[in-house]
């Protein structure tokens, strides 16, 4: 489950419903987003950034597992 995505929409008084209304997508959509299932396009995880008043990268991107994935490619013969 992306934990920051949900805790963003609630810092800023949003339901899934209201959410997805804002942004034209169903609300099943969004939760499937919001669970982990389905990643948005890039579009899309600007808009719900912006409507959620965070940057994309602070809920669609694990940084940190992107670091981990780097370092074992590079120590991999």
């Amino acid at each position: 489950m992306r934990k920051e995505l949900a805790i963003a929409r609630e810092n800023v008084g949003l339901t899934q419903v209201e959410i997805a209304r804002i942004l034209g997508i169903s609300r099943s959509f969004y939760g499937l987003i919001e669970n982990g299932v389905r990643n948005p396009d890039y579009g899309l995880a600007k808009r719900i950034a912006k409507t959620l008043k965070v940057s994309p990268e602070s809920i669609f991107f694990d940084l940190d597992g992107f670091n981990m994935k780097q370092i074992k490619q590079r120590d991999s013969p």
